[in-house]
């Protein structure tokens, strides 16, 4: 598969946003190990998210970076909490940040 960067961001909000939806589901049928490890799946992609941020680029790199840890925070509060509407909150918000990110990327594709 040839992706270009931006596709590839995109692609990787779409599979944290998905394991959010899966936690939340699970949450909310009180099935507390399946939360865990589907919150486990999308904590380890906004990881890696924020560990490929390119500091020299700028403000934005920065301001991703504290969205970031803001959604870490939040989505351990979740789990403490048991709170599925925590974590559909994240996954709102990794939304918003896959559709600029999937514009960025239709921009830069020719066809």
């Amino acid at each position: 598969m040839a992706a270009t960067r931006g596709q590839l961001v995109v692609l990787l909000y779409d599979g944290a946003r998905r394991f959010l939806r899966q936690g939340a589901m699970a949450m909310r049928e009180g099935k507390v190990e399946r939360a865990h490890n589907a919150l486990r799946k999308a904590e380890r992609i906004i990881n890696h998210l924020d560990g490929t941020l390119d500091f020299d680029q700028g403000e934005v790199p920065q301001l991703l970076h504290a969205l970031y840890q803001f959604s870490l925070r939040h989505l351990n509060q979740a789990r403490r909490e048991q709170d599925a509407s925590k974590v559909e909150e994240i996954g709102a918000m990794l939304g918003e940040l896959r559709e600029a990110f999937n514009d960025i990327a239709d921009e830069g594709d020719p066809t």
